[in-house]
């Protein structure tokens, strides 16, 4: 009962800031007019919304959110899902676009300095301790504990840290810890990984997640902003500079991950590129997903229209939809096709004699008769021609659209367009079977 009032206290200190910012430009098309945090996932959610619900169900409710590149769709998306947060009990979301609030020369520089630049904001909000989230990851976690932990260490900084494969580890912060978790080294995205000391194969990583005492944080940034010779970011810059002072404790993500009840395992993903993104999905579809969504005791929170339930009718001769392992949101209106470990978001059109297989539609994409789709991601909107076929010819995919090292095919609107140029006869009577339907 002590640990869980120490909690509720620890989370009402808190102010969490989440960096919002960043260009996700692994994911190619998919951030063309969207930044990183505002690409869909999982049917339903944008990605964001997994670290502002982890702030909510962890009590956290004072809560920044720093935006600068192609933000409009993701302020939209805050705006519309989450002003639930009533400012009459000290909750509150604040969203801190690039405004150059400091002088009037730079945008933000790094994660660092967008902190920075809103720290006359933060200033005025009181908190005793500062939690930086990156705003672009998936996983459910317990901030509180976190926090917790931040307190009982006694230092005045903390870093969440997760094991992951050695060959990822060039794209990580990578830590050493010793017996009293204090961090002893720290590399930002190094060529040559420190492996850990029990197992050569994994390295331990930072996961993006800080905790500071908000005073220590000030005098940090200060410090930071009158260095010539910074980057102003968190993972080359803050963190290695306090590492080497002695001044960061490692937090162990197992302590506070909100893991499957049904496998007991952590899981933290970076879906940062088109491969792992989809991966992502195609694990919310499979029988016993690793990320458990369905979790009523820490709910998902997102944005939600007011849609009808999916609907599956019969094709044109009777034959009913075939639906194996799938993720079917709201608005759905699927005749008689074939779909199979695929992930569709809402208001999407399958239209007859289609195949569908291991499939992420995003909302608004209409799939018209007879298309043949294996291993695609379709961006927002996409109106695919009658009896396109894609995914079963490298060559042919790649002169089209987006082909990934692992084969996941990425088609977007201006592709479409680009290829209605140049291969009309894809999209003959396509007005006319578009305005009827089929």
């Amino acid at each position: 009962m002590a640990e869980s009032l120490n909690a509720r206290q620890a989370s009402k200190k808190t102010m969490a800031i989440i960096l919002a910012g960043g260009r996700g430009s692994r994911l190619h098309q998919m951030t063309d007019t969207r930044a990183k945090p505002a690409v869909y996932f999982g049917g339903k959610f944008r990605i964001i919304d997994f670290a502002l619900s982890n702030c909510i169900n962890s009590g956290i409710r004072k809560i920044g959110v720093v935006t600068q590149y192609k933000s409009h769709s993701l302020l939209r998306h805050l705006q519309a899902g989450w002003s639930f947060l009533r400012n009459q009990f000290n909750e509150f979301l604040d969203l801190l676009p690039a405004q150059q609030r400091i002088d009037e020369v730079h945008w933000y520089r790094g994660t660092a300095d967008s902190v920075y630049q809103n720290i006359d904001i933060i200033r005025d909000h009181r908190p005793q301790y500062i939690l930086i989230l990156a705003g672009d990851h998936i996983y459910k976690m317990d901030y509180a504990k976190i926090v917790l932990d931040h307190l009982q260490h006694g230092g005045p900084l903390t870093v969440a840290c997760v094991p992951i494969p050695k060959e990822q580890a060039s794209a990580y912060g990578i830590m050493s810890v010793n017996d009293d978790g204090l961090i002893t080294s720290f590399d930002e995205k190094p060529k040559n990984p420190q492996t850990m000391p029990n197992n050569e194969n994994m390295c331990l990583a930072s996961m993006g997640i800080y905790v500071f005492d908000a005073k220590f944080l000030y005098d940090v940034l200060y410090e930071d902003e009158q260095t010539e010779e910074s980057s102003h970011d968190f993972g080359m810059d803050i963190i290695p500079r306090l590492v080497s002072r002695g001044l960061a404790h490692a937090h162990d993500f197992s302590i506070s991950c909100v893991c499957n009840r049904a496998k007991n395992q952590i899981y933290w993903r970076d879906v940062g590129t088109v491969d792992s993104f989809w991966a992502a999905n195609m694990d919310l579809a499979s029988v016993t997903p690793d990320l458990d969504i369905y979790d009523q005791d820490w709910p998902i929170w997102t944005y939600q229209m007011q849609l009808p339930s999916a609907k599956y009718v019969q094709d044109l001769n009777g034959a009913s939809t075939i639906l194996r392992n799938s993720v079917i949101a709201a608005g759905v209106i699927v005749s008689g096709s074939s779909i199979c470990s695929s992930v569709l978001f809402y208001n999407v059109r399958v239209h007859s004699f289609t195949f569908i297989n291991e499939v992420v539609a995003f909302p608004d994409c209409i799939i018209h008769r007879g298309c043949r789709i294996t291993k695609v991601i379709l961006d927002r909107g996409c109106e695919l021609p009658r009896n396109l076929v894609v995914g079963e010819n490298k060559e042919e995919d790649e002169r089209r659209f987006y082909r990934s090292e692992g084969g996941v095919t990425l088609i977007t609107r201006r592709m479409l367009a680009d290829l209605r140029k140049k291969e009309p006869w894809l999209f003959e009577n396509f007005e006319e079977y578009c305005q009827y339907g089929n």
